[in-house]
C-alpha cells in the first residue's frame, strides 16, 4: 500500500485524467432501485438505494478491468492523538473479511495488480485485472464485504503497526520528505492540512483498536464511497452484480460528523530548520491557496508550471543556469481546503544557501509584477492538454485519477478543468499570485514585527453545484481496434524488416487518440576500445536532450511536446499518428546532431555530482553499492567493472566536455541496432524516414557484444553503519550459474514468484510483513543470462535499524524452509495463474510489445521464445519447481549487507552479517 503526499498543481486535470471512452450511451435496463445519475464523454453515474454512487466506463480497446473504491475520508477527518489513522486502516482493510480471509493471495492468484493510498481529503483501493467475468465478480463481492464486514482486529493492528512505522521510518531517511512534513505543521496553526497522512510515531504505536474499529464503521459505508468500473465489461450485468453485492448493505442510520475549523490569516512570514545528518540543502517556500473549487485554483496551478517547469521555468533559467541550485521543485498540497503552494531549490552541500534563499524568494513574490508571456501560458496549455490526451487513451488510470475530483464533490469536476483551461489568462493568473505570493502569507523567513502587516486573507470556494450548473458533458469521438495481444496474434501483425545493420519490427493497429510507440536500441564498442569510458558514455548520452544543432534544450523541450513526444528522449518515445514522421525525424536529428553545450554540460556535471553525493549515506544505496563492489571482478576502467561513490565522484570531476566530444564522434553511429514501432502509423513512411535519417551513419569504433560472467567469490557478511538513518536495509545475493535457455529457468523463476517476487502475497512479505511486522516492503529478484551463464538470486528488505537481526533471521529461515519443505500445489497453482496473467496484461502496452521486439530481434528471436517460455511454466509441477529451488538456492553461498544506525542497531543485537 502507498501513500499519497502530495501532487502538482494540475493534478484535477492531468494526473487525474487516465480515460478511455466510449460512444454515445447504451440502453438497459436498471436494477430495482437504482437510479440512473449524469453521463459525461462514456462515463455514467447510478445510485443505490443505500447512497452508494456507481460510475460505469465501459472500454474493450484493452483485455483490462479497474475496479476502484474512494472513501471520502482522509487524514483530515483524524482527531487528536489519532493521526495516521486514515492510512493504517488502509493497511488493515487487506487483512480479511470473513468470505476472503487472505485477499493479498487471492488477489496474486489471479494476477492481479493492486494497491490503496490515502491523502488528506480521500482513501482509495483499485485492483487492475485481466477482463473476465470471474474476476470482475470476485473483485466486487471482495470490495462489498470488505467495505463493511473487514476483520479490523486486535492482532492485524500489532502487526501491521509495526509495518506502518517502519513505512514512517523509512520516510524519515528523505530530506525532502521530512522538510514537507515540518512544512505542513510549520504553516498550519488549526488545520488538520497540517497533520501529514504518515501521521505521528506515537500516534501510530499507541492507537487502539477501538478507535481504528469506531473510525471505519463511521466513514466505511455505501453513502460516503464511490465504486468506479473501467474497462472491458458487460455494463446491465456489472450492474446487476453491483446492484446485488452492494445493495445488500443498509443505508446507515449515523450522520457524519460536521467540519468547522477555518485556518486563519497568516500574519506574517514563519521560519524553521531541520538539522540532520545528510547530504544536500534544500530551500523550500510555501505559500496559504485556496480550496480546489475556488476561481482561482487554475490560474495558481499556470503560475506554478511557469515558475517550476524544468527547462522552461523561470526558476530554473535563474538558479539551476546560473549554478547556485540543482534542481527546482514546484507543487501544491490543497485539496478540499484551503493548501499549499511549494516553491523549493536543492543546493549542493557546501555551497551558499543564503543567496538562493533570497533569489527564489525575489523570483516567486515579483511574478505578478512580470505577467506570464504568450509562449509561457501557450507551453503549460499545451503541455497539460498533451498530458490529459495521453491519459485519456489509458482506461487503467481512471480509477486512481478520478479519486481527487470524487473528494472535491463530483468526478466530472474533471473534464470542467479541462474545459476551462483556455479560459484563464495571463491577467487572472498575474492577479492570483499578486493576492497570495506575498510575505506575511510565507512560510520559509524570520518573524518581524511591523505596523502594516501583508495579510492574504483566502477567501470560500463556491459549492459543488454552483461550479457545475452551466457544464455540459461531450461525447467521446476516440476509438480504437479490439487488439489480441497473444503471441500469435503479435507475430501474424508484425513486418520484420533489415535496413543495413538494423533490425526493424513494424507492428501498425488502431489506437486511441492515434497513438504510437518507437523503441530505438543501438549498438557500438567493444571490450578494448570502451576501456576506461563508462562516465564519459553515460555523460554523452545525458547530453544529447541539451541542445543540437538546431535546438537549445529549452527549444528540443518545447520541440518535443509540440510533437506530442512523450518518454525518455530520442530512444524511446511516445507520439500519435500525425505526427510519427516529424518526431522520428526530430529523434533522429537529436541523435545525430548533438552540439554539446558547454553550459549544459557544467550544468548536468554539477547534478551528476549532487546525486551521487546525496547518495553516500542512504543505507539501501551504501548497501547495495558494497554487495556490488565485492562481487566485482573487473580490472578498474573496464566497462563491467563497478565504482565506488568517491570514484564515481572523482570521475564525474574529472570529466571535461571535449571527452564527451571525442566519445560521440568515435562511437555514435547506426551500424548495429534494433527499432520497433508499434501503434496507430504507416509502415511505409515509416521505414522511409529511417532509410534517409540513418542511412550511411555507420560508428567508426569496432563492435561486438561484452560478456558477462560471475565472480566466484566466497560468501561476504558485512554491516555498514550509517548513523543518524531511522531506516535500514537489508540485501543478499547468489550467484547462479544460469542461462534463460537451462531446463531448469522457468521452474526458478517460478519459485522465485512465490517465494518473494510475487508483491505482497509472497512467502517473504507473508513473515517479514503479514506475520511479524518487522519491514514495510522487500522482495526477491531472479536473474539468468541471456547469451551468457551469468545469473543471479536476490533478496533484499527494509527495516528499522533495531530489527535488522530479526529481518535476517526470518529471511534466513524462509529460505531454509522452501529448500526444505518445497512449495505446495496451491502456491504453484496460484503462481502460474498470477504470472502468466501478469504476462499477458503487459503485452496490451505498445510500449511494452516495441520494447520486448527490440529485445528479441538483438538475441535473433520472435514472439514465439515468449509462447514457448509460458507454456513451459503452465507444465511444470510443484516437485519441479521445489528441485529446481533446492538445487539452485544453498545458504551457504548467500552473501549478506546489511546498513543501518549501528547504535540503534544494537537495541536490537547486531545483524549476523555485522559480527
Amino acid at each position: 500500500m502507498s501513500m499519497i503526499s502530495f501532487k502538482p498543481r494540475f493534478g484535477a486535470t492531468v494526473l487525474l485524467a487516465g480515460l478511455a471512452f466510449l460512444p454515445p450511451a447504451y440502453s438497459q435496463t436498471l436494477p430495482h432501485g437504482v437510479v440512473k445519475g449524469p453521463s459525461a464523454e462514456g462515463i455514467t453515474e447510478y445510485r443505490l438505494p443505500n447512497g452508494l454512487k456507481v460510475l460505469l466506463f465501459p472500454d474493450a480497446s484493452k483485455p483490462t478491468v479497474t475496479v476502484n473504491v474512494t472513501y471520502l475520508v482522509g487524514s483530515r477527518h483524524e482527531n487528536y492523538g489519532e493521526t495516521g489513522m486514515a492510512h493504517l486502516l488502509e493497511h488493515l482493510m487487506f487483512k480479511g473479511a470473513p468470505r476472503n480471509r487472505n485477499i493479498p493471495q487471492q488477489f496474486a492468484e489471479r494476477g492481479m495488480d493492486f494497491n490503496g493510498t490515502t491523502s488528506l481529503d480521500r482513501t482509495n483501493y483499485y485492483e487492475v485485472f485481466q477482463a473476465s467475468p470471474e474476476n470482475l465478480k470476485w473483485a466486487l463481492d471482495m470490495e462489498a464485504e470488505r467495505m463493511t464486514k473487514s476483520f479490523i482486529s486486535r492482532k492485524d493492528l500489532d502487526s501491521e503497526m509495526t509495518v506502518v512505522r517502519n513505512e514512517y521510518e523509512s520516510g524519515e531517511n528523505d530530506p525532502f520528505g521530512v522538510l514537507v512534513k515540518r512544512m505542513q505543521s510549520v504553516a498550519y496553526d488549526w488545520h488538520s492540512y497540517g497533520r501529514s497522512t504518515i501521521g505521528n510515531r506515537s500516534d501510530i504505536e499507541n492507537v487502539r483498536i477501538e478507535n481504528l474499529q469506531a473510525f471505519y464503521r463511521t466513514w466505511y459505508q455505501p453513502d460516503n464511497a464511490v465504486l468506479l468500473v473501467a474497462g472491458k465489461f458487460d455494463p446491465s450485468q456489472t450492474l446487476a452484480w453491483i446492484s446485488k453485492s452492494f445493495g445488500v448493505i443498509p443505508k446507515p442510520k449515523r450522520k457524519l460528523p460536521p467540519f468547522w475549523t477555518v485556518e486563519p490569516a497568516q500574519d506574517g512570514e514563519r521560519s524553521f530548520t531541520v538539522r540532520r545528518k545528510g547530504d544536500m540543502q534544500i530551500v523550500a517556500v510555501a505559500y496559504k491557496i485556496p480550496a480546489a473549487l475556488h476561481a482561482d485554483a487554475d490560474a495558481l496551478g499556470f503560475m506554478s508550471d511557469i515558475l517550476g517547469d524544468t527547462p522552461n521555468g523561470r526558476l530554473h533559467k535563474a538558479l539551476v543556469e546560473s549554478g547556485k541550485a540543482a534542481q527546482i521543485y514546484s507543487f501544491s498540497l490543497n485539496g478540499y481546503a484551503p493548501g499549499l503552494q511549494v516553491l523549493a531549490a536543492l543546493v549542493k552541500a557546501g555551497e551558499p544557501v543564503e543567496p538562493v534563499r533570497e533569489q527564489l524568494v525575489a523570483a516567486i513574490e515579483s511574478f505578478a509584477a512580470q505577467p506570464p508571456t504568450a509562449e509561457e501560458m501557450e507551453r503549460v496549455r499545451r503541455n497539460v492538454s498533451n498530458g490529459i490526451e495521453k491519459a485519456l487513451n489509458d482506461p487503467q488510470q481512471v480509477g486512481v485519477a478520478l479519486s481527487e475530483q470524487i473528494a472535491l464533490g463530483d468526478w466530472r469536476l474533471l473534464f470542467k478543468g479541462r474545459d476551462d483551461l483556455e479560459k484563464v489568462t495571463a491577467q487572472q493568473v498575474s492577479e492570483a499570485a499578486a493576492r497570495y505570493l506575498k510575505r506575511d502569507n510565507r512560510t520559509v523567513g524570520l518573524f518581524v514585527p511591523e505596523d502594516a502587516p501583508q495579510r492574504a486573507d483566502i477567501p470560500a470556494a463556491p459549492s459543488v453545484a454552483e461550479v457545475m450548473k452551466d457544464f455540459k458533458g461531450k461525447d467521446s469521438v476516440l476509438t480504437s481496434e479490439v487488439f489480441d495481444p497473444s503471441q500469435a496474434n503479435i507475430m501474424a501483425r508484425t513486418e520484420l524488416k533489415t535496413l543495413g545493420g538494423l533490425k526493424l519490427a513494424l507492428l501498425p493497429k488502431k489506437n486511441r487518440g492515434e497513438s504510437v510507440s518507437v523503441e530505438l536500441r543501438l549498438h557500438w564498442g567493444d571490450e578494448k576500445n570502451m576501456f576506461g569510458k563508462s562516465l564519459v558514455a553515460t555523460a554523452t548520452a545525458q547530453m544529447l536532450m541539451r541542445g543540437s544543432s538546431q535546438y537549445s534544450r529549452a527549444q528540443l523541450a518545447d520541440a518535443f511536446s509540440r510533437l506530442k513526444m512523450s518518454g525518455s528522449g530520442p530512444y524511446q518515445f511516445d507520439t500519435t499518428r500525425p505526427n510519427l514522421e516529424q518526431a522520428l525525424r526530430l529523434a533522429l536529428h537529436v541523435l545525430k546532431n548533438p552540439s554539446f553545450p558547454e553550459a549544459e554540460f557544467e550544468q548536468m556535471r554539477q547534478q551528476w555530482l549532487v546525486s551521487i553525493e546525496a547518495a553516500r549515506n542512504d543505507p539501501q544505496t551504501v548497501a547495495t553499492q558494497a554487495l556490488e563492489e565485492y562481487l566485482d571482478h573487473y580490472p578498474k576502467g573496464d566497462p563491467r567493472a563497478a565504482m565506488s561513490i568517491d570514484e564515481q565522484l572523482a570521475g564525474v570531476k574529472a570529466l571535461k566536455l571535449a571527452d564527451v566530444k571525442a566519445y560521440y564522434r568515435d562511437f555514435y553511429g547506426a551500424s548495429h541496432g534494433e527499432l520497433a514501432i508499434v501503434g496507430d502509423f504507416d509502415k511505409a513512411t515509416a521505414v522511409k524516414v529511417v532509410e534517409e535519417e540513418l542511412g550511411g551513419w555507420l560508428s567508426k569504433a569496432a563492435y561486438a557484444r561484452i560478456p558477462n560472467s560471475n565472480s566466484g567469490k566466497a560468501p561476504l557478511y558485512k554491516f555498514i553503519d550509517t548513523p543518524d538513518k531511522e531506516n535500514g536495509f537489508y540485501t543478499a545475493h547468489i550467484e547462479l550459474d544460469l542461462n534463460k535457455d537451462d531446463a531448469d529457468y522457468p521452474a526458478l523463476e517460478l519459485a522465485n514468484y512465490i517465494f518473494g517476487d510475487g508483491g505482497m502475497k509472497s512467502r517473504l512479505l507473508d513473515r517479514i510483513r503479514q506475520k511479524d511486522g518487522l519491514s514495510y516492503g522487500g522482495g526477491s529478484s531472479l536473474t539468468a543470462g541471456e547469451k551468457d551463464r551469468a545469473g543471479g538470486f536476490s533478496v533484499m528488505a527494509i527495516a528499522a535499524p533495531q530489527n535488522l537481526k530479526k529481518l535476517e533471521a526470518a529471511i534466513r529461515e524462509e529460505l531454509a524452509r522452501a529448500a526444505k519443505d518445497g512449495f505446495t500445489a496451491a502456491e504453484v497453482a496460484g503462481a502460474k495463474s498470477g504470472l502468466l496473467q501478469l504476462r499477458l496484461q503487459s503485452r496490451s502496452k505498445d510500449e511494452v510489445i516495441a520494447a520486448a521486439w527490440t529485445r528479441y530481434l538483438y538475441l535473433g528471436q520472435t514472439f514465439e521464445r515468449s509462447a514457448q517460455h509460458e507454456a513451459k511454466l503452465k507444465a511444470l509441477t510443484p516437485e519441479q519447481v521445489s528441485a529446481a529451488f533446492r538445487k539452485a538456492i544453498e545458504l551457504g553461498k548467500l552473501s549478506v549487507v546489511t546498513a543501518g544506525d549501528k547504535a540503534k542497531a544494537a537495541a536490537g543485537g547486531a545483524p549476523n552479517s555485522a559480527k
